[in-house]
């Protein structure tokens, strides 16, 4: 579904770049619900919070408005689009534990898959593709690690790894898991620069985070999430603009 070149629309003007209407979504071989009615309206140009403690359901958002999770009922918009339509423009980054660092393959083509949405899994890579993925290993200063199996990779090199993917995308809205969780403080000031630099290039971020002390200064809005369901923000917590 991802690469079909048919099952494309171009995003609605004014739309949010990511709508979701009360949803309800479940773990395959869970019962209960990781998402029970929840909604979230994030504007063009927005940088949105997801907040709670483990297990709230703020991945479970994130991979529901990626698309790797369908949710039981409910509806979800990306860019004014149904699913599917609108998703060569949204790049969703997991958590590192989500992935199987020993799978052998070098951070170049980890981060050249993040150009697979427009380029479909049977074209060869161009050299516009090619230096695309040279620019953001550059940029996320991995470029010397670029011939590296991504299982000798620190943790805090794999974080930049999986950021550099998702920018290969460049996609204009980014879905990042827990992007400063656990890594070393380098790795922590270049991904936090790189966030910057998508806030001013108007690109659209939903980030779930721990990081509770930065709110108001880095986020234009929060969704407190407790047990899948939203929940209001603490007394006294950064709230910003209306999302719910």
């Amino acid at each position: 579904m991802l690469y079909n070149p048919h099952a494309h629309a171009d995003p609605i003007h004014n739309a949010p770049a990511l709508e979701a209407r009360r949803v309800v979504a479940s773990h395959a071989g869970s019962p209960a619900h990781a998402l029970n009615g929840v909604s979230l309206r994030v504007p063009v140009g927005a940088r949105i919070a997801l907040v709670g403690p483990n297990g709230a359901g703020k991945s479970t958002l994130l991979k529901v408005a990626a698309g790797l999770l369908k949710p039981q009922s409910g509806e979800v918009l990306l860019f004014g689009n149904v699913y599917g339509l609108c998703h060569c423009h949204v790049a969703y980054l997991p958590q590192r534990g989500d992935l199987d660092w020993k799978f052998p393959i070098n951070v170049r083509r980890l981060v050249m898959t993040g150009r697979y949405v427009h380029l479909g899994w049977f074209k060869n890579p161009t050299r516009a593709d090619e230096k695309i993925v040279d620019e953001v290993l550059e940029r996320l200063k991995i470029d010397d690690l670029a011939e590296r199996q991504i299982s000798d990779l620190s943790g805090g090199q794999q974080q930049r790894a999986l950021l550099a993917r998702a920018l290969a995308q460049e996609a204009d809205l980014m879905l990042l898991d827990e992007p400063l969780n656990a890594v070393d403080a380098d790795t922590r000031a270049v991904i936090a620069e790189v966030l910057a630099t998508l806030k001013q290039q108007g690109k659209t971020t939903v980030i779930a985070t721990h990081d509770l002390g930065r709110l108001e200064t880095d986020f234009d809005g929060a969704l407190y999430l407790s047990d899948g369901c939203e929940v209001p923000p603490p007394p006294g917590a950064f709230v910003g603009i209306d999302v719910s």
